[in-house]
């Protein structure tokens, strides 16, 4: 077995935000396995990709990957779960033939990534398959530059946690940390708004959507986010210094 599979951070939307080493295995992988989040919908990973790396020559994979909530010690989605083994098994099939097989994610690969769960269904089926990681610049870091907020500075301490939490555990977490970064803010705006204001942090807060997109947004009037509908990525960040 001479193959090798590959989690790559492709960024949060420029390609130019690639690293060299992203776009040095994605050219010399000869199979991509790229997810997508509607089962009609288009990869926004490879979407990237294709701005900046030839594809013509690769077997490209597509796998609709259900978008569920996970919860750590629990037992996933059966639906989720059977795409992670899905992935996987197409995945060790290809290494085992000898291909470099990548699987390109939003972003970085450590923060809430779907090849992460990928990777670790995989050695769980065999552990020989040859894996790495490759880190990406994250939609976190990305934000806070677009919005020129910083996000730890001298003794700060940072959290990042997703918006669904109940608002005890986040009144918790503003309460302990400087900055806040709140990610899957799309669909609880009101809850979150009202919940900033009641912790006189709402005039701290910056919402970004699609960073590092065509389509980028930035909102200090978190209020105007919400009647704009703010897409699926977007995140918030909380600074109260």
């Amino acid at each position: 077995m001479t193959g090798k599979f590959f989690v790559i951070g492709v960024g949060p939307g420029d390609p130019e935000l690639l690293t060299l080493r992203s776009i040095r295995l994605l050219k010399e992988s000869s199979v991509l396995i790229v997810p997508k989040g509607k089962e009609d919908g288009n990869s926004t990973a490879l979407s990237i990709i294709e701005q900046i790396v030839p594809t013509d020559d690769k077997e490209i994979i597509e796998i609709y990957f259900p978008m569920k909530k996970i919860r750590m010690g629990q037992q996933p989605n059966a639906e989720v779960d059977a795409a992670w083994q899905s992935a996987a098994r197409i995945i060790i099939e290809k290494v085992r033939e000898g291909h470099t097989v990548s699987f390109p994610t939003i972003g970085d690969p450590a923060i809430y990534s779907t090849g992460f769960y990928t990777c670790q269904t995989l050695l769980a089926l065999d552990q020989e398959i040859p894996t790495s990681i490759v880190p990406g610049v994250s939609s976190i870091g990305a934000c806070a530059a677009t919005a020129g907020v910083p996000l730890c500075q001298g003794d700060d301490m940072m959290a990042v946690i997703p918006a669904t939490f109940t608002n005890d555990k986040l009144t918790e977490v503003f309460n302990s940390f400087q900055t806040v970064v709140l990610m899957k803010v799309h669909r609880v705006m009101g809850r979150i708004i009202t919940l900033l204001t009641e912790l006189d942090l709402l005039e701290h807060a910056v919402l970004v959507e699609r960073t590092a997109q065509n389509s980028e947004r930035i909102f200090t009037d978190l209020k105007a986010a919400q009647q704009a509908e703010p897409h699926y990525f977007s995140t918030i960040i909380v600074r109260k210094r």
